[in-house]
């Protein structure tokens, strides 16, 4: 038997082309048991303890735990450069200095291997004067394109291109403008859309009612003191507005257009922004209307998440017999030890804005989930859609949950919290109150590390170096197929690939 961990070869030629350093006159990794050891000392040398090295290199050998691509690819290379791979970029001003500064901000993050989310809600919609220049505005889907342009001349750290998230509230002005975005070939290809989705909308769409759309109303139109208006708590603003009524549409046809959107041309997506906000761990000084590229992960402007994810594969015993099943137990062990890891990261990484790292380090974000469900599912012999399925989906995403809680209330005790934690109103959030006692108990009694601990990314690139597992929590869609990568230069290469599970 080979003693390489890598059982195929695009796993191999993703760490070699991705992940592997390459040593820049320093240690080269010459095998993928270098990168681990590399990412084990760098993170360990934040503990007092040695025994943290060993045991975070356990935790990333055989592919059991996968932390995000850039603490793969960034971790004690000395390069100047993020091990965060999420980033919701800061408030964009609706002025010509404001649009660039967002602009900037956004190029030197992806330069450092960043991906970003952005909220063009505050940006006015087209046609609406500027009076400063005498002009007109001409909205925030012709901005996106200057984005755009930027994006698609920037490679992120290795062969990874930089990408972008863009979102709009369903009530602004431009919000049909934005949902067609993307209906014409060739435009913004380097941005994910959503739109931000709220309750009120919602509730017109069953009533079957007009829905304004509306900006907030400007200082030469309050002087003017012309046209409707209604109050909203808008993206950017501390407290709610007063904004201009431009039009009404019917809000079924405007969510119509929006499913159909989402049917044919597979953007844009909903987040149902009210839902996030009420859940969120920071009810309290956060205001989201954002998230980082591929949607897992809702953010605060200048907020970042560092990613990691349990390989369930790797814990599966006997497969494909009467007595498979997951160690449960191992599951939990390596979810506390990545905990730590990925605490670590937050004190080792650098960040290419000062806002940023003071974001991070005041919550100390983490998002910690799974990848490999759906195959781990084939090798117990269960089926994606049952119930039994589903019960074991929840069964292992609770382990970990619950776990990672735990340990980071055990990190609290030994560190201390994190800055921006106020006990009671923490305790009193949605989420926090759906855990188990002894969570909550610990939480009160000795606070907690992280302000968040857990979120299932789409893992399509680590997925692949662990011996290309299914991604993330979705299904296997078909066992033989072809997968296109981004090679190093900005060229693409195709592989056809096998499932893991088949593999097997």
């Amino acid at each position: 038997m080979s003693s390489t961990p890598f059982t195929t070869y695009i796993s191999q030629r993703i760490w070699d082309t991705k992940y592997r350093f390459g040593g820049d006159g320093g240690v080269a990794d010459t095998t993928i048991e270098d990168t681990w050891r590399r990412i084990a000392v760098t993170l360990a040398a934040e503990e007092n303890d040695p025994q943290w090295q060993n045991r975070f290199y356990e935790a990333l050998s055989r592919f059991r735990f996968l932390p995000g691509g850039r603490i793969l690819a960034g971790a004690g290379t000395g390069r100047r450069v993020t091990l965060f791979n999420c980033f919701v970029m800061g408030t964009i001003e609706d002025s010509m200095d404001g649009i660039f500064d967002g602009l900037k901000e956004g190029a030197l993050t992806m330069q450092q291997g960043g991906g970003v989310g952005y909220d063009f809600s505050t940006l006015r919609p087209q046609g609406t004067p500027a009076a400063a220049v005498g002009g007109v505005a001409s909205g925030p889907v012709s901005f996106m394109r200057i984005w755009d342009a930027m994006c698609g001349t920037l490679l992120s750290t290795g062969a990874r291109r930089g990408a972008m998230m863009a979102t709009l509230r369903c009530d602004h002005p431009d919000i049909e403008t934005f949902i067609r975005a993307k209906q014409t070939a060739g435009q913004l290809r380097n941005f994910n859309l959503s739109v931000l989705v709220n309750d009120d909308f919602m509730q017109a769409v069953r009533e079957d009612a007009e829905w304004p759309l509306v900006f907030p109303q400007k200082t030469e139109e309050t002087a003017a003191g012309d046209g409707e208006t209604v109050v909203r708590r808008w993206s950017g603003a501390l407290e709610a507005v007063p904004c201009r009524i431009h039009r009404r549409v019917p809000a079924r046809e405007l969510w119509d257009a929006l499913m159909r959107a989402t049917y044919d041309y597979a953007e844009p997506g909903v987040l149902f922004i009210d839902r996030i906000n009420e859940t969120n761990n920071l009810w309290y000084r956060e205001h989201i209307s954002a998230t980082n590229p591929c949607g897992e992960l809702p953010l605060p402007p200048y907020g970042a998440c560092d990613l990691g994810s349990i390989n369930l594969t790797a814990f599966v015993r006997t497969p494909f017999t009467d007595e498979a099943a997951l160690d449960l137990e191992a599951v939990a062990e390596t979810t506390r030890v990545a905990v730590r890891m990925m605490d670590d990261v937050i004190d080792a990484s650098r960040f290419p804005l000062p806002r940023q790292a003071e974001m991070a380090h005041g919550t100390r974000r983490i998002g910690l989930g799974l990848t490999g469900l759906a195959d781990t599912l084939i090798m117990l012999g269960l089926e994606y859609a049952e119930a039994r399925a589903r019960e074991f989906a929840a069964q292992a995403m609770r382990t970990i949950c619950h776990t990672a809680y735990r340990t980071s209330i055990e990190l609290a005790r030994e560190k201390g919290t994190f800055p921006f934690f106020e006990r009671e109103r923490y305790l009193a959030g949605e989420f926090i109150r759906t855990l188990p006692a002894d969570i909550r108990d610990g939480i009160e009694r000795f606070g907690i590390r992280n302000s968040h601990v857990t979120a299932i990314a789409p893992t399509g690139t680590i997925s692949l170096l662990a011996n290309n597992v299914s991604s993330g929590i979705e299904p296997v869609y078909d066992f033989h197929y072809r997968r296109r990568v981004l090679e190093p230069g900005g060229g693409m290469r195709e592989f056809e690939l096998t499932d893991h599970a088949l593999e097997r």
